[in-house]
């Protein structure tokens, strides 16, 4: 039997939609025993999101497998007691309840601190536990656009959101690399933790590089498309036959890459463009001159003229170019996991520990370890 970094943790989740399930998946990765606590008539609302895999849910499956499943009404006087003896013997509490909710139920951190001393309390939410938005309703895309995400995401003509999650996802993992800290922490002191997560810090962590350039410069980086709104030249660029999809990451890189793609190497040292700070201020010049030099080259030609040079360069997939990806595959990264709708082809988590192989359990059905729960509470 496997020993998982995180065998013998018990985490008890409240947790619905993304953030606090990716999180807590983390967790039942690693082998905690993960309790997933769902509402009556349907569990969690992620279930319905999509029917996408012979009827279940794509991101549901995503996010719960490896955990077990209670159905718990929170409102019942019964169940809220079940709740609280799972907590007081859990060693992680997580939830994604607004700040209110979770503490008219009777599931805030001072009670559960007191009911269990060594608890690692963790709640998400959109914007905190206090302060003038606390009590915002919080999506992801609502967070993308209070963040100032989409102001620098899509084209010159027009924002965009981030196509997945960013905002849960973000939320989960500084959740879940909060808890670890925290059980570390546990170990030495003896004492629980509170961990206040929301997801408006964590993109706007995220959101640092663009924040300090405006606080140095009194410039706002601004929407660059498939290009880089900080870094030049670094995007997709236009050829014959397609486009090519390169970076630059220093000054050494641009002059092999005028020298030895562009074939152009008096422009490293011309004075709009010998530095990243210079190039992106011209990038408008910058980028009309690798245009015109590329609308007269073969897409097969620039690339081995960048492979040639050293410089980065990559494929623009699509989701079946990504699953049929040569590199997951020769990493051995799918792997298969089992659900009530029959099994599913998934990734290996990226924790990658070279002496443990993930715990890649099942999608679990509402309610499907309830009486095993409880029978576990009679122990």
């Amino acid at each position: 039997m496997t020993d998982f970094p995180l065998q013998g943790i018990r985490v008890v989740s409240l947790g619905q939609a993304v953030s606090a399930p990716f999180c807590t998946r983390q967790l039942a990765d690693m082998g905690a025993d993960v309790i997933k606590v769902e509402r009556p008539n349907g569990g969690d609302f992620a279930r319905d999101y999509d029917g996408a895999l012979n009827g279940l849910s794509a991101y549901f499956a995503w996010l719960n497998r490896g955990k077990r499943s209670i159905v718990l009404d929170l409102k019942d006087d019964f169940d809220r007691t079940v709740c609280l003896k799972l907590i007081k013997r859990a060693d992680v509490f997580v939830h994604n309840f607004s700040p209110g909710a979770i503490e008219r139920l009777g599931f805030g951190y001072d009670p559960l601190s007191e009911l269990n001393p060594r608890l690692i309390w963790c709640g998400i939410s959109g914007y905190g536990a206090d302060g003038p938005y606390r009590d915002k309703k919080a999506y992801d895309l609502l967070i993308q656009a209070e963040a100032g995400i989409i102001s620098l995401t899509g084209t010159p003509d027009a924002p965009a959101k981030v196509g997945v999650s960013i905002a849960d996802i973000a939320a989960g993992l500084y959740a879940y690399s909060s808890i670890l800290a925290a059980l570390f922490k546990r170990e030495r002191t003896g004492a629980g933790e509170q961990i206040d997560i929301s997801m408006l810090e964590c993109l706007t962590e995220w959101m640092m590089p663009p924040i300090h350039v405006w606080q140095g410069t009194g410039q706002i980086p601004q929407r660059a498309g498939m290009r880089h709104n900080m870094i030049m030249p670094y995007g997709v660029f236009p050829c014959q036959g397609g486009a090519v999809n390169f970076a630059i990451q220093n000054d050494r890189e641009w002059a092999r890459f005028c020298d030895r793609v562009l074939q152009r190497p008096e422009l490293a040292q011309d004075m709009r463009f010998v530095t990243n700070d210079v190039r992106v201020k011209h990038r408008v010049e910058l980028e009309r001159i690798i245009e015109d030099i590329f609308s007269t080259l073969a897409k097969a030609d620039i690339l081995k003229r960048l492979d040639e040079a050293d410089i980065a360069r990559s494929v623009v997939n699509d989701v079946v170019d990504v699953v049929n990806h040569p590199q997951l595959a020769a990493r051995k990264r799918w792997t298969e996991v089992q659900s009530a709708y029959g099994p599913l082809q998934t990734l290996l988590p990226p924790h990658n520990l070279a002496s443990i192989v993930p715990n890649m359990g099942d999608v679990p059905e509402p309610g499907q370890h309830t009486q095993q729960i409880l029978d576990e509470l009679e122990d």
